[in-house]
């Protein structure tokens, strides 16, 4: 156990930097010192995380470019009329026009109801929880009411990892120098592992797993096992793990 545990913190002392974040979605928070903006941007760079990273960026490029230097005030002043306008058009793989409208006018709703999307998830939250699994399936159901966001956030009551919205709380959570946070009522300890195919084959690799489905209990098992080795920021070791088959410089190899 001991040995592992070095494993993990030499991965963690070398690769937890910030200029290894390129290319990830992670790199738009930085341009984000207010926390009510960073959760915003957060959110959206989080869901389109899906599919090809450098499309992923250039997708939320342009998502951005469009609502200007503050998002939240973009949103709050948005109609369904001038979001179809400015977004007529646009598709992402499995995300349509009609999709990113419906997304935005979400973000909208929550932020007219709780005054942020931190609150929304407070609402949620119980600090006696093991995980933050109640809160994240309580924020999906804020998110997906009334709204068709399929393919940006799972239906939080099937079987899905949730790897987008664990990936947002990570980002948001979570405050080193990769992570820029900016929720401090949450605790980094209950926090789930973004789960995906690419960090499943890492896990079950370094034998945090032996589930061969990619879904929610393979994502809390993955959490519990890295938690033995840091039980108060078990997820801290998620970002240079992922870097790993990401980035051209770093292989599966060196693991």
């Amino acid at each position: 156990m001991k040995k592992t545990t070095r494993y993990f913190e030499a991965l963690y002392a070398r690769y937890n930097k910030r200029g290894l974040c390129n290319p990830d979605p992670l790199q738009f928070l930085y341009d984000y010192p207010d926390v009510r903006e960073r959760e915003i941007v957060a959110l959206i760079a989080a869901c389109f995380a899906y599919g090809n990273v450098k499309q992923i960026i250039k997708t939320v490029n342009f998502i951005l470019a469009a609502a200007g230097p503050s998002p939240r005030d973009f949103v709050l002043s948005a109609t369904s009329a001038k979001l179809t306008k400015i977004f007529k058009g646009f598709k992402y793989r499995f995300t349509t026009e009609k999709e990113l409208v419906s997304f935005w006018l979400a973000i909208k709703n929550i932020l007219k109801k709780y005054g942020s999307l931190e609150d929304c998830f407070l609402a949620y939250y119980n600090p006696a929880d093991e995980t933050v699994l109640p809160a994240v399936k309580g924020f999906a159901r804020e998110l997906r009411r009334g709204c068709d966001l399929h393919s940006l956030v799972p239906d939080p009551d099937k079987k899905s990892a949730l790897k987008r919205l664990n990936l947002f709380l990570r980002w948001m959570v979570r405050q080193d120098e990769v992570d820029p946070g900016g929720w401090g009522q949450i605790s980094p300890a209950q926090l789930i592992v973004p789960l995906d195919v690419h960090m499943h084959r890492i896990a079950q690799k370094l034998g945090l797993t032996k589930r061969n489905a990619a879904d929610i209990t393979a994502a809390l098992e993955i959490s519990a096992a890295l938690k033995k080795h840091c039980p108060q920021d078990p997820i801290k070791y998620d970002f240079c793990l992922t870097r790993f088959g990401i980035r051209d410089d770093m292989s599966y190899d060196d693991l």
